[in-house]
């Protein structure tokens, strides 16, 4: 199963909104059908993301489930054809839930694959395979022949991409048995394109062939112009690795010219590197630069196109969730507020019924005493629970703080990961290009903002913490002390090497340090010796 492209990333999201706007209330249409096509899919997945989220809080607001799941599953594609995928999982569930809830099986069983497929992409394949699975099933209870021919599909795929080839072709077989009752033709091509992926990984390029052949005249009878493209570039693979160089050659220009009337640069991309790999292996090496180049700066523009998309989509959630927390923290004071307001009047009648008492009976002096001492302590115990209620909130605040930056640089992390792993196999100037996303993407992580805010929560949480702290030793930099603070909060070492942006034995060797400097005795556990501080 390869990477969606540019358009079939359009159709699918696309359908999704065809399917998902008629079960979203009628209250809600009119803000999801202000969210135009070329804004959500191409320009603007950010001011989509937004109009979903006002619908999705408006759901919510009226207590209406259902359309809240919808809204969910609006925010889950976005972030799926972002290639966002934590993210897509993240909603995925929160739509899965409701469905279970409400035991919706036919909108829980589509879910399911959605969410697999987010596994599937971000190579958690044991995941992916148990959600496939999962949605077999749930097809299976409704006997519905589509969605288990899909599961099928899906699950033989995953398989292929495990180097599971025999169960692989298994399942594919079940899933084309499954397409053929149904005479879904876009769907037997799916599969014959499948087959011919697989028979091209054992290696069998004749059986390949056979398939891939299959699948284009079906996708030639459905005019189905887009999958064409990616059958005949594959059709030309095959006879480029058999050593029909000739062959290869006029398949492939054909995918380009194809893919180029059609606008598709991914393909358009794909079909220029086939065609650089080609010339190079008949030693035609002014051609096969020639392509190398337009398939490289293809690349790099569609990546940078991608990359600014996901970053202005992740800043903007990042944005609304700040505004979120702001708005909810502003109505627990509020709250307390109210509370504390009314406690004070409270105090005050009764502190005036007790003067005209004192007045006018003052043989009951000493009762009265009593009675104002014990709404002093109630008036103690309020304070006190609104203190403690307003620790909580900063508390909550101080965890989703650090909760984003673990989410910011674990995704600049994975993002870094990929960058060096294409460096390691492309040519020399364009890994030169590619270092300096990466020493960008390096230069981005800095945190010292979400460390400023994160001290200043921490020190309104734990008064004078840092102040006993350093009675224990003069020489802790602000490193020591973000350490020390993250081990005050209970994370774990995986989540704090990725706060600090360090390896786990990095971070090992920053705890043995810290140890020194505090001359904890031998024996003596770390993370005990902070929290009694």
């Amino acid at each position: 199963m390869k990477q969606p492209n540019l358009k079939s990333i359009q159709q699918g999201l696309l359908l999704c909104m065809l399917y998902l706007i008629t079960p979203c209330s009628i209250i809600h249409a009119k803000v999801i059908e202000k969210i135009t096509i070329d804004s959500l899919i191409k320009k603007q997945p950010n001011a989509a993301f937004i109009k979903i989220k006002d619908a999705l809080n408006k759901a919510l607001s009226q207590n209406d489930s259902i359309s809240a799941a919808n809204c969910y599953l609006y925010l889950a594609e976005l972030f799926y054809y972002q290639a966002a995928y934590p993210q897509a999982v993240d909603y995925y569930y929160k739509a899965d839930r409701i469905f279970r809830k409400s035991n919706d099986l036919s909108n829980l069983a589509k879910t399911v694959n959605k969410t697999g497929e987010a596994y599937y992409y971000s190579k958690q394949y044991e995941i992916s395979l148990t959600k496939f699975q999962e949605g077999l099933a749930l097809y299976k209870r409704l006997n519905n022949p589509g969605g288990i021919a899909e599961s099928y599909g899906l699950i033989g795929q995953t398989y292929e991409k495990s180097g599971k080839y025999a169960q692989a072709m298994k399942y594919q077989q079940l899933a084309l048995k499954e397409f053929h009752k149904t005479k879904d033709k876009t769907g037997i091509a799916k599969i014959y394109e499948n087959l011919g992926s697989i028979y091209e990984d054992e290696p069998k390029m004749d059986s390949a062939l056979k398939y891939y052949n299959l699948a284009l005249n079906l996708n030639k009878a459905n005019s189905n112009d887009l999958a064409q493209i990616e059958i005949i570039n594959n059709i030309g693979d095959v006879y480029r690795k058999t050593g029909g160089y000739n062959e290869a050659l006029g398949y492939t220009r054909k995918a380009a010219q194809m893919a180029l009337a059609m606008n598709d640069q991914y393909q358009l991309s794909s079909a220029y590197r086939d065609l650089s790999k080609n010339f190079d292996l008949m030693k035609r090496y002014d051609s096969a630069y020639h392509y190398s180049e337009l398939g490289r700066n293809i690349f790099l523009r569609i990546f940078t196109e991608d990359t600014n998309k996901q970053m202005a989509l992740l800043q903007t959630l990042f944005e609304i969730q700040q505004k979120d927390s702001a708005i909810t923290g502003f109505e627990k004071e509020k709250k307390a507020n109210q509370f504390i307001i009314v406690s004070v009047v409270l105090i005050v009648i009764l502190l005036g019924l007790l003067a005209a008492s004192i007045f006018s009976r003052q043989r009951l002096k000493i009762r009265n005493e009593q009675q104002l001492n014990a709404q002093n302590h109630a008036l103690y115990l309020a304070q006190k629970d609104a203190i403690e209620a307003e620790l909580e909130l900063k508390g909550k605040e101080l965890t989703s703080n650090t909760l984003h930056v673990i989410q910011s640089n674990q995704f600049l992390e994975e993002l870094r990961t990929e960058l060096e792993e294409m460096i390691k196999d492309d040519k020399r100037d364009q890994k030169k290009r590619l270092q300096q996303i990466v020493t960008k993407i390096n230069q981005s992580t800095s945190r010292d903002k979400h460390w400023k805010e994160f001290s200043s929560l921490f020190e309104q949480i734990h008064h004078s913490f840092f102040d006993n702290l350093k009675k224990y030793s003069e020489e802790l930099t602000a490193s020591d002390l973000r350490l020390v603070a993250l081990i005050k909060m209970n994370l774990n070492s995986k989540d704090m090497a990725t706060l600090f942006g360090i390896s786990q034995d990095s971070l090992r060797v920053a705890r043995y340090r810290l140890r020194k400097k505090l001359d904890i005795p031998q024996g003596e556990n770390l993370s005990t010796f902070i929290q009694t501080l």
